[in-house]
């Protein structure tokens, strides 16, 4: 599997995700830059996460308009998977490739710590390495997580299965303890209808080395090596 990951100015977890995406596969990701017009060949793309533009406007809002995102659109279209981490998930809301937006934590505070998810589904490119109802501890870092949409959008995306993970506790409750930045629903990551097309706030890309305090991100990259060699 090659992946290609696109860069911001004010892109910082590239590295992370890149030496992710390297221990699942033995194959280290393209770098692109946003300005860049062309992709190379890539068979998954990923938007990391940081703070595009210095989430000016809003999060993520610029940089849904830079040129490399009008061929990750087409890419997208045509069936190329892509990964939208964090400030990549706000990105790709903004750029109508998922649906929803992320607002401001209900703490208006920047949340830094660990949490817990519960997996929706397994029938998926993303999640086809862990099982249903699974509950992963992965970090967080972001001060804009709170994913909102219109209830005709939450329960369209819910019926369609496009809700990925949604914020729990440790013993897989759907409680508001368990979901500290007030996301609707719990929701923590969405995909489009194809399901080809995957965003989340928390960093499974953390979460893929014993070094790093735990390993439980680490099925998402082995997962999609293993569906898209």
């Amino acid at each position: 599997m090659q992946a290609a990951v696109v860069v911001f100015p004010g892109s910082n977890r590239e590295q992370d995700v890149m030496d992710a995406i390297a221990r699942a596969t033995g194959r280290q990701p393209l770098k692109v830059w946003h300005r860049d017009s062309e992709l190379p060949k890539a068979d998954l793309i990923v938007i990391p996460g940081g703070f595009a533009y210095g989430d000016y406007l809003r999060c993520g809002a610029m940089a849904a308009h830079s040129p490399i995102m009008r061929e990750i659109k087409a890419k997208a279209a045509k069936g190329t998977p892509v990964l939208g981490i964090c400030n990549g998930f706000q990105v790709l809301t903004e750029a109508g490739l998922l649906p929803g937006v992320l607002m401001t934590n209900k703490t208006l505070k920047f949340h830094c710590m660990d949490v817990h998810l519960k997996v929706e589904s397994s029938q998926n490119i993303f999640t086809c390495g862990y099982q249903a109802g699974q509950v992963i501890r992965v970090p967080v870092a972001h001060h804009d997580g709170n994913y909102f949409a219109d209830d005709e959008t939450l329960d369209r995306i819910e019926g369609e299965g496009q809700v990925a993970f949604r914020y729990c506790t440790a013993d897989g409750a759907l409680t508001q303890e368990g979901n500290a930045n007030g996301s609707a629903r719990n929701i923590a990551g969405v995909f489009n209808e194809t399901k080809t097309v995957l965003g989340l706030m928390p960093h499974p890309e953390d979460a893929t080395d014993p070094l790093l305090g735990g390993i439980d991100g680490q099925a998402l990259f082995s997962g999609l090596a293993g569906a898209l060699s």
